[in-house]
């Protein structure tokens, strides 16, 4: 088995590791507490390096190694998701948030203004 993996291995060009760990440090691992499935020693976070080392290896691009990982793990797998459905009210809140806050400032500041006349 050890020997079968490393043969594996020894088969991905330097181009191919290298979009390995670069697509590994974007996805997270499932069991651990946001940690990148690159940085993580769990059993699962190796077997979903194996994962998309073999899916790099089999020909799929970066975004179809990414799409496999979503449909098999869901849409949390991915350490920065994407900004359509749901996930839009995700990066859109800081900003509201901010903007919120800028207009109670004001409303703050222009009564206090207001007060003192």
């Amino acid at each position: 088995m050890i020997a079968a993996v490393l043969l594996f291995l020894a088969a991905l060009t330097p181009e191919q590791a290298a979009r390995a760990e670069r697509i590994a440090k974007d996805i997270r691992c499932v069991v651990c507490q946001n940690q990148s499935v690159a940085d993580s020693e769990a059993e699962l976070a190796k077997v979903m390096r194996r994962i998309i080392e073999e899916r790099i290896a089999a020909g799929d691009n970066d975004a179809e190694v990414r799409g496999y990982l979503v449909a098999r793990y869901g849409e949390t797998v991915l350490l920065r998701p994407t900004a359509e459905g749901a996930n839009i009210v995700l990066w859109a809140a800081p900003a509201m948030v901010l903007v919120l806050g800028a207009l109670w400032a004001f409303s703050l500041l222009r009564g206090g203004a207001k007060a003192a006349s």
